[in-house]
């Protein structure tokens, strides 16, 4: 396939879907968009008062569930509850550049939600995973490195940018390991990955100081992001368009910032597969979740 539009997705009839944080961005137009093609949708959300108003607005079979994947504990009721069989999971829930936070099990905030909440959620569902596993990066993984000795920035100043980035290149990653035990166990399920540009939702708006200054602004956001629908299409090819396994999509424009999504390339650090094997032994230390492998 090399042009990809909402209008290229097939009916998804009897497929289920589940997507964490639907209620907002290019979750919120995944959602809306697979629900509109008869898929079920599950929004799988920190705040089901948030979750139902985003819901209101789609059409189709859309369901509401809490899910604080900044919260182990969260992340196992949901996965216990969960009791049917889910076609399509798509990690797409994040949080991007706040403060020095923990997790409720003292995790970094970005690191614990970001890679650790959907390692978690991945293998606790993965039995009843039928079909693809969908995980949502960033093009900032390029500046991001795994310091194993510090994951959770204990002992070392907190820069929000780094650890940003420390995650995305965690899901990378983890897609990668994910797809390698997958395949050796002979599932048919698959893991890819995605990443939306720069969507202007992720940057600071106008500030409306000055108004030269608001112009400019204005003008670099038109000019290097794209609105949310467009930011959504490579999650939503990532999920439904022919590709392999460990497979990797973004906007095919400008430093992929926005345009038609297509297959795209990672950093060397995303490719190291040694490194891919130990973030996920550390993983299933940390969240005491492990690779599901006899219930495949």
């Amino acid at each position: 396939m090399t042009t990809f539009s909402v209008s290229d997705i097939p009916s998804l009839a009897g497929r289920t879907v589940v997507i964490t944080g639907a209620n907002s961005g290019i979750g919120r137009v995944t959602a809306r968009v697979l629900a509109a093609r008869e898929a079920r949708v599950v929004l799988a959300v920190r705040s089901p008062e948030k979750g139902r108003a985003a819901a209101a607005t789609m059409t189709g079979h859309v369901e509401v569930r809490p899910l604080a994947l900044a919260d182990l504990s969260s992340v196992r009721a949901f996965a216990e509850n969960f009791t049917e069989p889910v076609d399509v999971l798509i990690n797409n829930a994040g949080v991007m550049i706040p403060p020095l936070s923990r997790t409720a099990d003292g995790f970094e905030l970005q690191f614990g939600t970001n890679h650790l909440g959907h390692f978690a959620l991945t293998n606790l569902l993965l039995p009843r995973i039928r079909e693809r596993v969908v995980t949502v990066s960033s093009n900032g993984h390029r500046v991001g490195a795994i310091d194993f000795g510090d994951l959770n920035w204990e002992h070392r100043p907190y820069r929000a940018i780094a650890a940003y980035a420390q995650s995305k290149l965690a899901n990378l990653l983890f897609t990668t390991e994910l797809q390698r035990r997958l395949a050796r166990v002979g599932s048919p399920v698959i893991a890819t990955a995605a990443h939306p540009g720069v969507a202007a939702t992720n940057l600071l708006r106008p500030d409306g100081r000055r108004r030269a200054v608001h112009l400019a602004q204005k003008a670099a956001i038109a000019l290097f992001t794209q609105s949310d629908e467009d930011g959504a299409l490579p999650t939503l090819y990532a999920a439904v368009a022919e590709m392999p396994g460990d497979g990797y999509v973004g906007p095919g424009g400008f430093l992929e910032g926005r345009g038609a999504p297509k297959p795209v390339g990672r950093s060397a650090r995303a490719r190291d597969t040694e490194v891919a094997r130990r973030l996920w032994e550390v993983s299933e230390e940390l969240t005491k979740v492990t690779f599901p492998e006899r219930s495949l």
